[in-house]
Parts: C-alpha cells; structure tokens; sequence
C-alpha cells in the first residue's frame, strides 16, 4: 500500500512526470536526481516496504535485482556496475523506501564505505 508522504510512492504511481528507464507491473526504474557515478539510477518497488528489512517476498526481491539488470543495459553498463541497497539510517539509507541503486560508468573501488 503506498504511503502518502512517501515521494518514491508518488514517483511509483506517475505523479511526477518521471521518465522511467523500466517499468514492470511490480517496480519501476529512473535515473538518479543526485547521481553518485556517471550512470546512477534507481529501481523500486511500486508496492512500498520502509527497507529492505520489510520486505518477505522472496519472488519480487528477485524482479528487483532483475529490473536492476536490464536497467543497467539500457542505460549502457550492462558489462559494469554496482548494486547497492542501504537499510537504515546508518547504512546511509535517506528515502524509506526499499530502493536498489544501479551505479557505473566508473571505475568503482574497494572497500564501499
């Protein structure tokens, strides 16, 4: 059920005029407003989970790291890149909203944090 504070979820149900690089029944993907690397998008679920801590549904966890792929094709670094997913404020996540972030066009480096 989406959240009516929660901006992912008014992305996820076209509030916004974002373009989506995919857009499944389940989840939908879009370039990042605050890239971090040359190509930076995000893939969420349309249904919304705080993080990935609420999430139990094994099947569309699957459809996540799989729309994070095909987003990583279209946008040209299908050969390289990362996905990242923050659970908590700690961790750095900002949006409380379970997102996959797909990450390339660089080289990336070792360790992360």
């Amino acid at each position: 059920m989406p959240s009516k504070d929660c901006i992912f979820c008014k992305i996820a149900n076209k509030e916004f005029n974002t373009e989506f690089v995919v857009e499944t029944e389940d989840y939908v993907s879009f370039k990042d407003l605050s890239p971090q690397a040359p190509v930076h998008a995000l893939v969420i679920p349309k249904q919304h989970f705080a993080s990935l801590n609420e999430m139990k549904d094994a099947e569309l966890m699957g459809k996540l790291l799989q729309g994070a792929r095909e987003t990583a094709e279209k946008l040209g670094v299908g050969d390289n890149y990362r996905v990242v997913i923050n659970t908590g404020e700690k961790a750095g996540q900002s949006v409380f909203h379970m997102h996959v972030h797909v990450l390339g066009g660089r080289a990336m480096h070792w360790p992360p944090g």
